[in-house]
């Protein structure tokens, strides 16, 4: 199990994708998989072998491709058929690369598969498969090689719940990027007279700038905002919230913050935009907008939602022994479909499930 070398699995607080390779590694090992996390850095809070091929994250590096191709060159050196059955590549570059591996390769596209980084993902070694979370980012780019899909998954062992509806602020939690729409929230929250928290990453360039030029000429006193804030905050600001707003901007091909919100029984308010039907059960465990005009009566409406519909959604249709499943499935029909690697062959030709 490959992850960038930009933070620790789980991580400590942002990190979507951390978090759910952590929930991932976990549910495999417990059916019975011996699986090797390899990653930068000298911690890790997962049940799997590690493997580091750094002593230091590079989250101060985050954005930079040498970090990650030096990060793969070491884990390529790292990897042989002796070993391991199937690599499973959560990075950004590693598909470029992969085809160098003498072991089948699947690997989850975590990002948008359009513009620069569909790019990328069509010139992958034919011998390489990949995973897309969610079937919306799928039929973003329908012509790659697919060849499962596997919807992102949440532990809720470590997640605290509320059995009453939450009647503290309407929550906006992301990275501070228009993508993600901070500025709506502010205006939605205005317009129905509720309090707003902005929870938000803000730690690279274009997040400070972007935070600094648009965002904070906004804030009033109706609007308290928390920077990046750490794992237990985000896990109380989620439990106190009495709904969480998400006005993105983009086709977002998944959304895990949605799935952390259900988790702590939080009910969300959405534009319909990117996985978002995928993930909430409009009238049970959020209320999705067509228009920014009709978030402010949606937030008014959505603390009315019952916790326990939220909580019990994620358990039966997003838990962690389920998406251990789904990837269970991608690397047995995988490794059937591939031809013997060798360091020097033709690649294998996979069909797209």
């Amino acid at each position: 199990m490959l992850v960038p070398p930009w933070l620790s699995v789980p991580p400590p607080g942002y990190g979507g994708l951390e978090q759910v390779v952590a929930g991932l590694v976990d549910a495999l090992v417990a059916r019975g998989h011996a699986v090797t996390l390899m990653g930068a850095g000298t911690d890790h809070g997962t049940a799997a072998d590690y493997l580091a091929t750094l002593d230091e994250l590079q989250y101060d590096r985050l954005g930079e491709a040498l970090p990650e191709l030096a990060h793969l060159a070491r884990v390529n050196h790292l990897i042989s058929p002796a070993d391991f059955d199937i690599v499973h590549d959560h990075t950004t570059i590693g598909p470029l690369v992969a085809g160098r591996r003498t072991v089948p390769t699947v690997a989850t596209v975590h990002g948008n598969p359009v513009g620069e980084y569909g790019t990328v993902l069509s010139n992958t070694d034919r011998g390489v498969g990949l995973v897309a979370i969610s079937r919306t980012q799928r039929a973003l780019n329908p012509h790659l090689p697919w060849v499962g899909t596997v919807h992102n998954a949440m532990g809720l062992d470590d997640f605290p719940r509320k059995d009453v509806p939450g009647h503290g602020p309407v929550l906006w939690l992301a990275r501070f990027s228009p993508d993600k729409g901070p500025e709506l929230a502010i205006r939605a929250c205005r317009a129905a007279g509720l309090p707003l928290v902005l929870a938000g990453k803000c730690n690279e360039p274009a997040e400070r700038r972007y935070y600094d030029e648009v965002i904070r000429p906004m804030l009033g006193p109706d609007v308290t905002v928390v920077l990046d804030a750490d794992r237990d905050a985000v896990l109380r600001l989620l439990v106190e919230a009495s709904c969480l707003i998400m006005p993105i901007q983009w086709e977002e091909p998944f959304g895990i913050v949605m799935l952390e919100a259900m988790a702590t029984g939080t009910p969300v308010v959405a534009l319909n935009r990117g996985a978002v039907p995928e993930l909430v059960r409009p009238g049970v465990t959020g209320l999705i907008c067509e228009r920014p005009e009709e978030l402010p009566a949606a937030l008014r409406a959505a603390p009315g939602l019952d916790p326990a519909d939220c909580v019990e959604h994620v358990a039966r249709t997003f838990s962690t022994e389920r998406m251990a499943a789904g990837y269970e499935e991608v690397y047995r029909r995988f490794v059937v479909a591939a031809t013997p690697r060798t360091a020097v062959r033709e690649p294998a030709r996979v069909t797209p499930a």
